[in-house]
């Protein structure tokens, strides 16, 4: 059995940063883009070696992904494939690509967003049976209802958007609307699901559907419709209910989101932060 842990980080330039919470921003205050990037740069060796020490504690390999030529020659194929892709989008679209090159030499796999930090020394393979379906978390939870929507409560990545845009989507192949929110912040898999997901397969068509959708009007009201976008996880969720693929739905000791809640349990394994509050997290990594 052959297992690989891996995180990437993509240093987006600073003039192709997608500022997309604009419309909720708050005057003085940092666009969240341009704060998460001062704040990866800054953390950088931490958010790298904390990684690494999980992956040698648990005797499992680490790869690290990053802004190289094989990244550059991505976005560039997909730039001339899809100009209407922004690289926040193309950079989440890659996590996703990664695991498929990844999985013609590894048997199971262990994503870790760069924003992750575990806490634990116990081995996730041991703890979650990846024959049983891939392992993500469910945030459907935080998915606002219809009524209560205005044009300020959400953003394209926001969960009440991914939700009806999956819903969109589903309906348009003629299957059941319901869905799941998916957060792709950690993904354990093994080749058997991931084959199943058969993420890529159709992407054209699927970008195509996704770009009719966001000028349709016919089924959900524009305050919903204007968020409409290329999300990987709302893709993700698609593909879980298109291909009927079994799904383990991590717990939030194993993806803890780190985000206004300002504390972080004893029991928590794995630290997604969230809010970039990264100086808080490694207090508690320390302790």
């Amino acid at each position: 059995m052959k297992r690989i842990i891996y995180s990437f980080y993509i240093d987006i330039p600073d003039s192709e940063l997608d500022l997309f919470d604009l419309n909720i921003l708050k005057k003085g205050h940092t666009p969240t883009n341009v704060y998460t990037k001062y704040q990866f740069r800054e953390h950088y060796e931490n958010l790298l070696n904390c990684k690494i020490n999980y992956a040698n504690n648990i005797n499992v390999p680490f790869r690290m992904f990053e802004y190289d030529d094989t990244y550059k020659k991505y976005e560039e194929n997909f730039r001339n494939n899809y100009p209407f892709i922004t690289t926040y989008n193309i950079v989440n679209f890659y996590k996703i690509h990664l695991l498929y090159e990844l999985s013609k030499e590894f048997d199971e796999i262990l994503f870790l967003d760069f924003d992750v930090i575990p806490l634990t020394t116990d081995n996730f393979f041991d703890v979650w049976d990846l024959n049983k379906g891939i392992c993500v978390y469910e945030n459907t939870h935080n998915v606002k209802k219809m009524e209560s929507i205005t044009g300020t409560t959400q953003t394209i990545r926001s969960p009440t958007s991914k939700y009806y845009n999956a819903q969109a989507m589903l309906i348009e192949k003629n299957l059941s609307p319901s869905n799941n929110v998916i957060n792709t912040g950690i993904i354990g898999v093994n080749k058997e699901h991931l084959n199943k997901l058969n993420y890529f397969y159709d992407f054209e068509n699927n970008l195509k559907t996704m770009t009719k959708l966001k000028n349709n009007y016919d089924i959900f009201p524009k305050k919903i419709v204007d968020f409409f976008g290329y999300d990987n996880e709302t893709l993700f969720s698609v593909k879980l209910k298109e291909n009927n693929v079994s799904v383990q739905w991590l717990d939030n000791n194993w993806h803890y989101f780190f985000d206004t809640q300002g504390f972080i349990p004893d029991k928590v394994k794995f630290v997604h932060t969230i809010n970039k509050d990264f100086k808080a997290v490694w207090r508690k990594y320390s302790a």
